[in-house]
């Protein structure tokens, strides 16, 4: 699709037709790049880690969290005094 780069401001930029931004899923926010000579524009990727938290309370709720490989001890450990 042909657009044209207007002016915003000090800076310029691009109308972004609503049906596009639809089938992208972009709301409010995009990450830009630029690959081979090419502006191109995705849908941010979520943060790091997130639904860790969810995922871990959904675990513990199922009764799942026995550790894998149960309880050992190291050479030494009847020596430490806590």
């Amino acid at each position: 699709m042909y657009v044209s780069i207007r002016s915003i401001g000090n800076s310029r930029g691009i109308v972004i037709p609503k049906p596009m931004l639809a089938q992208l899923g972009l709301i409010d926010e995009a990450d830009l790049t630029i690959e081979g000579g090419a502006l191109v524009i995705r849908k941010p990727a979520p943060p790091a880690r997130s639904g860790w938290a969810d995922a871990a309370k959904a675990v513990a709720l199922a009764n799942e969290d026995e550790p894998l490989l149960g309880d050992f001890a190291n050479e030494g450990d009847e020596d430490l005094m806590w």
